[in-house]
């Protein structure tokens, strides 16, 4: 978009197929890397400094 090679409505059609086919099992960018549920943690567990 930022470049005008897509417009708003493509990339959101875009954005929303991606959305279904993770829905339906398809495996996600972290997923392929060995990251899985590892990448994101929204707080730590144990002490933190």
């Amino acid at each position: 978009m930022i470049d005008g090679s897509a417009s708003i409505d493509a990339m959101g059609e875009r954005i929303f197929r991606q959305m279904l086919a993770t829905d339906s099992g398809a495996k996600t960018k972290s997923e392929l890397h060995g990251y899985g549920q590892n990448e994101f943690v929204p707080w730590a567990l144990g002490t933190v400094m």
